[in-house]
């Protein structure tokens, strides 16, 4: 329930505060004292925009703080949980407007947005003010009172995210065949590519190593005639680089016992004779593997010239590069053989999915049916008790073709003000003061069924006096038996219905009107209502009326 309302430098009021009671709180005042403006400042914590002009000192912010108990509401603590905000005995809300016009809101002290704002007071608060009678009007408010009186909120979640699953997969369906259709354009082109690359039949690094075998062959003759002579210099000839060698450690090897040098010398050369006969046999060999092959040669020419042009066709320069291309051509090509059995996969899951969706939906349907009857026979019943004996309330449930995301029905309120038996829809036949009375029992019977904390109802008995407004504060006041209900009203007869009576009313400070508002005593209600029957002067009988109103 909303504990305290806190409000400072918003429009005329300077500073006050307000300590709501359970029960039935009723707010009266004259017109212009500024009861529209504290609403326009609750407003303001249950998310609504904020405006600059608002603030009275445009030297000083603008701050308005809602003090509420939640009684370790489930709902509450979980929403706090998943947002990081702490969950303390008492949720304090406050919302912050600068001169610039910047606006912050804080719930337990922790900045948060607009929209967890408006998320977290939904739960907390339903503040109905008297244009919201709009709302009767509307499809989705329609329905969304049948739910509430059904209570199936766990099947509409789970019929929702079923729709959503399957409308996920009725858009991948039609991802998938449109692939397919693509597919379909360039297959012969993909499928050309393909087979060109295969009919290629290149090997890893194939391209760059016919490119150095044909330079080699291309030099083959200079290269074996270079080679030959180096080979025949180091082993053969008439004097042989090797057998030189040989001779010349013989000749030092005599004399090794007479200098101290020479036989480091001597195992020097002696390795370096080694090293070149092992050069001398190496050169050989390779002097023997180089051949001049005409036809090879003519072979890589071709091997060369397909590669590259396959190199200059796919804007590529190397085998890797062609092997790669290859390699995505052939899973495009597969892709296309397997697309057919994707889309009969998702065609088989939306079908299932459109299947669980239908029958949580008829399930949904079965609810909303069953409340059809108790809802217009109670709603009929408050309507004559509110003075509207001759007003019928009609609701229908027509099926849809199609599902939606609330499921597969078209609500409608539809109401006959006359008992004429030609039920319209509410916007066409129904008045302002008619509007108001029906909202006020619709909601009664919702309200009891979401069990909200807080119910604020804003000059919604406008148009309605006499034993209307009685009984209108007879509803108000069995709907505060369960809940915190807080009313503006102009209506003696529903003042007299409160637990708590608060005037609003302007005070002059220093040279300035300020709004301000007190929680009346008895006989102050008694007093006040009294001026609300017969003006500001009220008589004995006026008072006598007053008193008999409280005291009931």
């Amino acid at each position: 329930m909303l504990q305290k309302l806190h409000i400072q430098n918003y429009a005329i009021i300077d500073s006050l505060e307000i300590n709501f009671q359970q029960g039935l709180n009723i707010i009266t005042g004259e017109t212009g004292a500024g009861k529209s403006i504290l609403m326009g400042a609750l407003s303001l914590i249950l998310g609504d925009r904020a405006d600059s002009s608002a603030l009275l000192n445009r030297e000083k912010k603008c701050v308005v703080e809602g003090f509420f108990a939640t009684a370790k509401r489930k709902d509450i603590t979980t929403f706090l949980k998943e947002n990081d905000l702490d969950a303390d005995a008492e949720l304090v809300i406050r919302r912050e407007i600068a001169a610039t016009g910047k606006s912050r809101a804080f719930i337990n002290d922790t900045p948060v947005n607009l929209e967890q704002l408006r998320s977290l007071t939904a739960l907390l608060v339903d503040l109905h003010r008297q244009f919201d009678t709009l709302a009767l009007g509307e499809t989705q408010f329609q329905r969304s009172v049948l739910d509430a009186l059904a209570n199936h909120a766990d099947v509409l979640n789970k019929y929702e995210a079923v729709f959503n699953e399957w409308q996920l997969a009725q858009k991948e369906l039609a991802q998938l065949q449109l692939q397919k259709a693509q597919f379909s354009a360039t297959y012969d082109y993909h499928s050309f590519l393909f087979k060109e690359l295969e009919a290629a039949a290149l090997q890893e690094n194939e391209l760059e190593a016919a490119d150095a075998a044909l330079k080699l062959m291309s030099n083959a003759e200079q290269i074996k005639a270079a080679v030959d002579k180096v080979a025949f210099a180091l082993g053969n000839g008439d004097a042989p680089m090797v057998q030189q060698l040989k001779q010349l450690v013989n000749q030092l090897q005599n004399f090794q016992q007479y200098q101290p040098q020479l036989p480091v010398l001597t195992d020097r050369l002696r390795a370096a004779q080694i090293e070149l006969d092992d050069i001398a046999g190496e050169i050989e060999q390779v002097a023997d593997s180089i051949q001049y092959d005409p036809q090879r040669i003519e072979q890589l020419n071709e091997r060369i010239a397909t590669g590259y042009k396959l190199f200059k066709k796919h804007n590529v320069n190397s085998t890797a590069a062609l092997l790669q291309l290859q390699q995505d051509l052939s899973e495009k090509l597969q892709a296309v053989l397997n697309i057919d059995d994707s889309i009969a996969a998702k065609e088989k899951e939306t079908a299932a999915l459109l299947e669980q969706a239908t029958v949580l939906a008829s399930t949904i349907t079965a609810n909303r049916q069953k409340q059809l009857k108790p809802l217009q026979e109670k709603v009929n019943a408050l309507l004559v008790q509110v003075g509207m004996p001759n007003a019928q309330l009609k609701v229908t449930v027509e099926p849809l073709k199609v599902l939606n995301e609330f499921g597969a029905d078209l609500v409608a309120f539809l109401f006959d003000a006359n008992k004429s038996n030609r039920f319209e829809p509410i916007h066409k036949v129904a008045s302002g003061g008619e509007l108001s009375r029906l909202m006020l029992c619709i909601k009664s019977l919702v309200a009891q069924s979401l069990q909200l904390p807080t119910l604020i109802f804003d000059e919604i008995d406008t148009g309605i006096s006499g034993e209307a407004a009685k009984q209108v504060g007879v509803i108000m006041k069995g709907m505060a038996k369960k809940l915190q209900v807080v009313a503006i009203t102009h209506q003696p007869q529903i003042a007299g219905k409160a637990d708590a009576h608060y005037f609003v009313y302007k005070e002059i400070k220093g040279e300035a009107v300020k709004t301000n508002i007190r929680l009346l005593t008895q006989e102050e209600r008694i007093t006040t209502i009294a001026k609300m029957l017969s003006g500001e002067k009220p008589t004995a009988a006026a008072l006598e009326n007053a008193r008999e109103m409280v005291m009931n």
